[in-house]
């Protein structure tokens, strides 16, 4: 009589073996997907940056200009200035929506509406919003506290308060520091160092001053620059990049440190070390944890699209990439240190004048951080018009001083 063969089972060692092999394999396994998670993110941002790059050429080609960082609305004559005018403090990504597929709201930006976000009366004369609606920080505005997709890089994990909508995108202001914040302009558009003002008559020393210092791409409160002024070339010079939103961490590269020890004197004459004091010894990602006055709220990095302040969407080429910001004082201070950034490791996107898309690492070649800022009566060695200070970072930051960058970045 023929007996079933007994079936043999796992023994508990060979058991054993077979699970710390799966776990092996599920820890190699794991970085590479979150690799491979991370090189898509980095490649949906590539091509986030593209189409901007996209939009701001044909904005060129229909206006024959560029449009204008803090543009906008002047508030001459309005009964409501914040309200009823946007007081020229607009960023130039709201002229750049028809053309990145956003029609439909900028037919709401550009028309009068009635529409809040908290279903309350607007808060303009005769209780509506007027064309291009009221400044940028009025988030019950529907267009100014909307979400925009392809203004969001997908490695950034911050959403929510205290933004209203987004940007991970800003533009290039060049590499100095003095009243770029605001180009020289009051909020009708003239040279005049009340840059909340409404004096009709310019000044002729903030006309050369403005000048001096004025030397990106973007020119804030400038009514028309076109690609003719950029004399450098186009593929020498960046138009815009990115900027890492603020998460109310005290991380480094997502906030800006207010009214700064040192002031405008300090970040103007010595950059890199003015900014540098405000990281933590122990963990220099992270700033200090007492002694510091922080935009974490309005006006903090990247929290408000449509609002034009250095602050929210403008980088300068002074520092490498995710380095620290301040201001000497409040949003539309005169002296402002804002860096470009991301939360992709090493590096940040920038587009190039000519639509070319480049990662900068942080490495970037830099130059001396602790040069004196181009400006009007800089003292030694400091002139309009001079080569930046700022190595190869500074000379594609900047779009006229004659400086031809060797080789790839």
């Amino acid at each position: 009589m023929n007996h079933p063969r007994a079936q043999r089972g796992f023994t508990l060692v060979e058991l054993l073996v077979v699970i710390a092999i799966i776990g092996v394999l599920v820890g190699l396994l794991l970085p590479a997907v979150q690799a491979a998670r991370e090189a898509a993110r980095r490649m949906q941002c590539s091509n986030n940056v593209k189409q901007l790059g996209l939009a701001l050429h044909n904005y060129h080609s229909a206006y024959k200009q560029i449009p204008t960082q803090m543009g906008g609305t002047d508030r001459l004559g309005a009964a409501k200035a914040d309200d009823d005018t946007n007081r020229r403090r607009l960023s130039f990504l709201v002229g750049l929506t028809p053309f990145f597929e956003q029609q439909a709201l900028w037919e709401q930006i550009s028309n009068p509406s009635l529409e809040t976000t908290d279903g309350s009366t607007p808060s303009g004369t005769g209780g509506k919003w007027h064309p291009m609606g009221p400044s940028g920080f009025k988030l019950t505005y529907v267009p100014w506290s909307t979400e925009i997709g392809s203004l969001r890089c997908p490695s950034d994990p911050f959403t929510g308060l205290p933004a209203g909508g987004r940007t991970n995108y800003a533009a290039n202001i060049g590499d100095g520091i003095d009243r770029v914040s605001f180009g020289g302009m009051n909020e009708i558009g003239v040279f005049h160092s009340s840059s909340g003002g409404t004096h009709t008559t310019a000044q002729g020393w903030m006309i050369t001053r403005a000048k001096a210092a004025n030397r990106g791409f973007f020119w804030p409160r400038k009514k028309k620059t076109a690609f003719r002024d950029v004399l450098d070339g186009l593929a020498n010079t960046i138009a815009m990049g990115e900027i890492p939103t603020c998460g109310q961490i005290r991380q480094v590269k997502g906030t800006i440190v207010r009214s700064i020890t040192g002031g405008a004197e300090g970040l103007k004459s010595n950059p890199k070390s003015t900014v540098d004091a405000t990281r933590d010894p122990a963990r220099p990602q992270f700033l200090k944890q007492s002694g510091l006055t922080l935009y974490e709220g309005s006006f903090a990095r990247g929290t408000r699209w449509a609002d034009g302040r250095a602050s929210t969407t403008s980088f300068q080429t002074i520092l490498p990439p995710n380095s620290p910001n301040a201001l000497s004082g409040n949003a539309m201070a005169n002296a402002v240190l804002v860096s470009a950034g991301s939360y992709h490791q090493g590096g940040a996107h920038v587009l190039m004048g000519d639509g070319a898309v480049k990662f900068v690492t942080d490495s970037i070649e830099a130059g001396d951080g602790n040069h004196r800022a181009p400006e009007r009566d800089g003292g030694e060695g400091v002139r309009a018009g001079m080569e930046s200070p700022y190595g190869l970072w500074g000379a594609l930051g900047t779009r006229a001083s004659r400086e031809t960058p060797e080789g790839e970045i």
